[in-house]
Protein backbone atom coordinates (compact mmCIF):
# COMPACT_ATOMS: atom_id res chain seq x y z
CA UNK A 1 0.00 0.00 0.00
CA UNK A 2 1.31 3.60 -0.69
CA UNK A 3 1.10 6.59 1.40
CA UNK A 4 -0.81 9.94 -0.10
CA UNK A 5 -1.89 12.96 0.60
CA UNK A 6 -5.19 15.07 0.75
CA UNK A 7 -4.22 19.06 0.57
CA UNK A 8 -7.66 19.26 2.77
CA UNK A 9 -6.28 21.07 6.16
CA UNK A 10 -3.08 19.93 6.02
CA UNK A 11 -1.87 21.25 2.72
CA UNK A 12 -4.46 23.60 1.51
CA UNK A 13 -2.31 26.75 1.91
CA UNK A 14 0.53 25.30 -0.55
CA UNK A 15 1.15 25.95 -4.41
CA UNK A 16 1.61 23.06 -6.29
CA UNK A 17 5.20 23.38 -6.74
CA UNK A 18 5.49 23.18 -2.68
CA UNK A 19 2.86 20.57 -2.53
CA UNK A 20 5.02 18.53 -4.89
CA UNK A 21 8.63 19.25 -3.06
CA UNK A 22 7.33 18.42 0.15
CA UNK A 23 5.69 15.36 -0.60
CA UNK A 24 8.43 13.77 -2.85
CA UNK A 25 11.08 14.94 0.27
CA UNK A 26 8.70 13.52 3.09
CA UNK A 27 7.85 10.16 1.61
CA UNK A 28 4.46 11.23 0.44
CA UNK A 29 3.93 9.10 -3.20
CA UNK A 30 0.50 10.63 -4.33
CA UNK A 31 -1.85 13.64 -3.67
CA UNK A 32 -5.30 14.40 -4.19
CA UNK A 33 -5.88 17.40 -5.07
CA UNK A 34 -9.27 19.17 -3.34
CA UNK A 35 -11.29 21.91 -4.96
CA UNK A 36 -10.84 25.80 -3.71
CA UNK A 37 -7.20 25.14 -2.14
CA UNK A 38 -4.56 27.53 -3.08
CA UNK A 39 -2.71 24.70 -5.63
CA UNK A 40 -5.41 26.00 -8.27
CA UNK A 41 -6.07 22.95 -10.44
CA UNK A 42 -9.68 24.01 -10.83
CA UNK A 43 -12.14 23.37 -14.04
CA UNK A 44 -10.95 27.12 -14.82
CA UNK A 45 -7.46 26.64 -16.11
CA UNK A 46 -6.89 26.82 -20.01
CA UNK A 47 -5.57 24.64 -21.93
CA UNK A 48 -1.87 25.24 -21.74
CA UNK A 49 -2.21 25.60 -17.47
CA UNK A 50 -3.67 22.37 -17.75
CA UNK A 51 -0.63 20.68 -19.66
CA UNK A 52 1.94 22.75 -17.11
CA UNK A 53 -0.04 20.82 -14.42
CA UNK A 54 0.51 17.60 -15.81
CA UNK A 55 4.35 18.39 -16.58
CA UNK A 56 4.68 19.46 -13.41
CA UNK A 57 3.66 15.86 -11.70
CA UNK A 58 5.44 13.87 -15.19
CA UNK A 59 8.91 14.95 -14.28
CA UNK A 60 8.77 13.96 -10.36
CA UNK A 61 7.75 10.46 -8.52
CA UNK A 62 4.67 11.97 -7.10
CA UNK A 63 1.52 10.67 -8.61
CA UNK A 64 -1.27 13.18 -8.97
CA UNK A 65 -3.84 10.71 -7.72
CA UNK A 66 -6.58 12.25 -8.24
CA UNK A 67 -9.28 15.59 -7.96
CA UNK A 68 -10.95 16.04 -4.73
CA UNK A 69 -14.61 17.72 -5.78
CA UNK A 70 -17.12 18.58 -3.81
CA UNK A 71 -19.92 17.31 -6.32
CA UNK A 72 -23.12 15.31 -4.86
CA UNK A 73 -26.18 14.07 -6.02
CA UNK A 74 -28.92 14.01 -3.01
CA UNK A 75 -30.54 17.01 -3.41
CA UNK A 76 -34.11 17.25 -4.09
CA UNK A 77 -33.77 20.11 -6.32
CA UNK A 78 -33.11 18.93 -10.08
CA UNK A 79 -31.60 22.47 -11.03
CA UNK A 80 -29.55 21.94 -8.19
CA UNK A 81 -28.55 18.00 -9.11
CA UNK A 82 -28.04 18.78 -12.46
CA UNK A 83 -25.80 20.85 -11.77
CA UNK A 84 -23.87 18.97 -9.81
CA UNK A 85 -23.70 16.56 -12.74
CA UNK A 86 -22.30 19.25 -15.05
CA UNK A 87 -19.81 19.93 -12.64
CA UNK A 88 -18.85 16.37 -12.23
CA UNK A 89 -18.38 16.62 -15.93
CA UNK A 90 -15.90 19.83 -16.00
CA UNK A 91 -13.82 17.91 -13.32
CA UNK A 92 -13.74 14.37 -15.39
CA UNK A 93 -12.24 16.49 -18.27
CA UNK A 94 -9.97 18.43 -15.94
CA UNK A 95 -8.74 14.76 -14.64
CA UNK A 96 -8.29 13.78 -18.05
CA UNK A 97 -6.21 16.71 -18.86
CA UNK A 98 -3.90 17.04 -16.20
CA UNK A 99 -3.48 13.02 -15.58
CA UNK A 100 -4.78 12.55 -12.54
CA UNK A 101 -6.38 8.85 -12.29
CA UNK A 102 -10.03 9.51 -10.61
CA UNK A 103 -12.50 12.10 -9.59
CA UNK A 104 -13.55 12.04 -6.12
CA UNK A 105 -17.72 12.69 -5.54
CA UNK A 106 -19.97 12.24 -2.34
CA UNK A 107 -23.47 11.96 -0.72
CA UNK A 108 -23.42 14.82 1.49
CA UNK A 109 -27.07 13.70 3.36
CA UNK A 110 -30.14 11.97 3.08
CA UNK A 111 -33.03 14.93 2.83
CA UNK A 112 -35.33 14.07 5.89
CA UNK A 113 -38.40 15.63 3.81
CA UNK A 114 -37.49 12.59 0.89
CA UNK A 115 -38.19 9.28 1.60
CA UNK A 116 -34.73 7.35 1.56
CA UNK A 117 -34.98 5.21 -1.28
CA UNK A 118 -35.57 7.65 -3.40
CA UNK A 119 -32.94 9.81 -2.38
CA UNK A 120 -30.67 6.69 -2.77
CA UNK A 121 -32.44 5.47 -6.01
CA UNK A 122 -31.43 9.42 -7.39
CA UNK A 123 -27.52 9.12 -6.31
CA UNK A 124 -27.17 5.55 -7.66
CA UNK A 125 -28.36 6.92 -11.07
CA UNK A 126 -26.78 10.02 -11.10
CA UNK A 127 -23.26 7.81 -10.56
CA UNK A 128 -24.11 5.97 -13.27
CA UNK A 129 -24.49 9.11 -15.19
CA UNK A 130 -20.91 10.43 -14.47
CA UNK A 131 -19.21 7.00 -14.46
CA UNK A 132 -20.09 6.13 -17.65
CA UNK A 133 -18.98 9.64 -18.69
CA UNK A 134 -16.23 9.21 -17.02
CA UNK A 135 -15.31 5.60 -18.69
CA UNK A 136 -14.78 7.60 -22.14
CA UNK A 137 -11.72 9.18 -20.34
CA UNK A 138 -10.03 6.85 -18.72
CA UNK A 139 -10.94 8.29 -15.83
CA UNK A 140 -12.49 6.66 -12.01
CA UNK A 141 -15.13 8.06 -10.33
CA UNK A 142 -14.40 7.29 -6.61
CA UNK A 143 -17.31 7.58 -4.57
CA UNK A 144 -16.42 8.97 -0.38
CA UNK A 145 -18.27 7.33 2.45
CA UNK A 146 -19.46 10.71 3.78
CA UNK A 147 -22.16 12.97 4.96
CA UNK A 148 -24.57 12.44 7.85
CA UNK A 149 -26.58 9.15 7.53
CA UNK A 150 -25.64 8.75 3.90
CA UNK A 151 -21.55 8.09 4.87
CA UNK A 152 -23.54 4.35 6.59
CA UNK A 153 -21.72 1.93 4.88
CA UNK A 154 -25.66 -0.05 3.79
CA UNK A 155 -26.01 3.01 2.18
CA UNK A 156 -23.00 3.72 0.40
CA UNK A 157 -23.39 -0.26 -1.24
CA UNK A 158 -26.92 0.44 -1.72
CA UNK A 159 -26.20 3.92 -4.61
CA UNK A 160 -23.11 1.21 -5.96
CA UNK A 161 -25.59 -1.40 -6.25
CA UNK A 162 -28.07 1.09 -8.28
CA UNK A 163 -25.25 2.78 -10.07
CA UNK A 164 -23.97 -0.71 -11.50
CA UNK A 165 -21.40 0.71 -13.59
CA UNK A 166 -17.57 -1.20 -13.64
CA UNK A 167 -15.95 2.89 -13.11
CA UNK A 168 -17.72 3.71 -10.10
CA UNK A 169 -15.56 2.29 -6.91
CA UNK A 170 -15.53 3.59 -3.33
CA UNK A 171 -13.58 5.67 -1.46
CA UNK A 172 -13.24 4.53 2.14
CA UNK A 173 -13.18 7.35 4.78
CA UNK A 174 -12.41 5.78 7.69
CA UNK A 175 -15.50 7.21 9.90
CA UNK A 176 -16.53 6.38 13.01
CA UNK A 177 -19.95 5.05 11.11
CA UNK A 178 -17.45 2.13 10.17
CA UNK A 179 -17.22 0.62 13.32
CA UNK A 180 -19.31 -1.51 14.83
CA UNK A 181 -20.41 -1.95 18.72
CA UNK A 182 -17.35 -4.53 18.76
CA UNK A 183 -15.12 -2.93 17.87
CA UNK A 184 -14.52 -4.04 14.27
CA UNK A 185 -14.61 -2.88 10.90
CA UNK A 186 -14.91 -6.19 9.31
CA UNK A 187 -18.38 -6.75 8.30
CA UNK A 188 -18.59 -3.20 6.83
CA UNK A 189 -14.96 -3.56 4.84
CA UNK A 190 -16.57 -6.90 3.17
CA UNK A 191 -19.56 -5.60 2.13
CA UNK A 192 -17.46 -3.05 -0.15
CA UNK A 193 -14.18 -4.43 -0.38
CA UNK A 194 -14.26 -5.53 -4.17
CA UNK A 195 -14.91 -1.57 -4.80
CA UNK A 196 -12.41 -0.12 -2.25
CA UNK A 197 -10.21 1.41 -4.77
CA UNK A 198 -8.76 4.16 -2.65
CA UNK A 199 -8.69 5.46 1.06
CA UNK A 200 -8.59 8.37 3.01
CA UNK A 201 -7.20 7.99 6.46
CA UNK A 202 -7.20 10.40 9.03
CA UNK A 203 -5.36 10.76 12.65
CA UNK A 204 -3.45 7.09 12.98
CA UNK A 205 -3.19 7.85 16.52
CA UNK A 206 -7.21 7.39 17.48
CA UNK A 207 -9.11 4.68 18.40
CA UNK A 208 -10.22 3.91 14.75
CA UNK A 209 -9.03 0.15 14.41
CA UNK A 210 -6.09 0.60 11.75
CA UNK A 211 -4.27 -2.34 12.43
CA UNK A 212 -7.52 -4.12 11.37
CA UNK A 213 -8.47 -1.93 8.50
CA UNK A 214 -4.84 -2.14 7.03
CA UNK A 215 -4.73 -5.93 7.81
CA UNK A 216 -8.31 -6.87 5.77
CA UNK A 217 -6.55 -4.43 2.93
CA UNK A 218 -3.37 -6.42 2.53
CA UNK A 219 -5.60 -9.29 2.94
CA UNK A 220 -7.74 -7.93 -0.13
CA UNK A 221 -5.10 -7.50 -2.56
CA UNK A 222 -5.36 -3.40 -1.99
CA UNK A 223 -1.65 -2.18 -3.29
CA UNK A 224 -3.54 1.86 -4.18
CA UNK A 225 -3.19 4.80 -2.38
CA UNK A 226 -4.04 5.55 1.70
CA UNK A 227 -4.62 8.98 1.68
CA UNK A 228 -4.02 11.22 4.73
CA UNK A 229 -6.95 13.49 5.07
CA UNK A 230 -4.76 14.76 8.66
CA UNK A 231 -5.44 17.87 10.79
CA UNK A 232 -3.53 20.88 10.36
CA UNK A 233 -0.15 21.46 12.22
CA UNK A 234 1.82 24.17 13.57
CA UNK A 235 4.78 21.96 12.37
CA UNK A 236 4.07 20.48 9.46
CA UNK A 237 6.80 18.67 8.04
CA UNK A 238 7.54 16.74 11.15
CA UNK A 239 4.16 15.69 11.64
CA UNK A 240 4.02 14.35 8.13
CA UNK A 241 7.78 12.44 9.07
CA UNK A 242 5.64 10.93 12.24
CA UNK A 243 2.80 10.17 10.16
CA UNK A 244 4.47 8.44 7.59
CA UNK A 245 6.66 6.65 10.62
CA UNK A 246 3.56 5.79 12.23
CA UNK A 247 1.73 4.31 8.77
CA UNK A 248 4.88 2.06 7.85
CA UNK A 249 4.93 0.51 11.53
CA UNK A 250 0.90 0.09 11.36
CA UNK A 251 1.79 -2.01 8.01
CA UNK A 252 4.26 -3.93 9.35
CA UNK A 253 2.25 -5.08 12.18
CA UNK A 254 -1.08 -5.17 9.81
CA UNK A 255 1.24 -8.25 7.77
CA UNK A 256 2.29 -9.85 10.79
CA UNK A 257 -1.38 -10.18 11.49
CA UNK A 258 -2.94 -11.63 8.29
Amino acid sequence: MKLGLVTYNLAFSWDLDTLIEKCGRLGFEGVELRTTHKHGVEPSLTAKERAEVKEKFASTNVKLVGLGSTCEYHSPDPAVLKQNIEETRKFILLAHDVGAGGVKVRPNALPPEVPREKTLEQIGMALREVSSFASGYGVKIRLEMHGKGSSEPVYIKEMVDIADHPNLYVCWNSNKQDVDETGSVKENFNMLKDRVEICHINELSSDYPWVQLFSMLQKAGFRGFCMAEAPASQETERYMQNYKALFNALNLVAAIRI
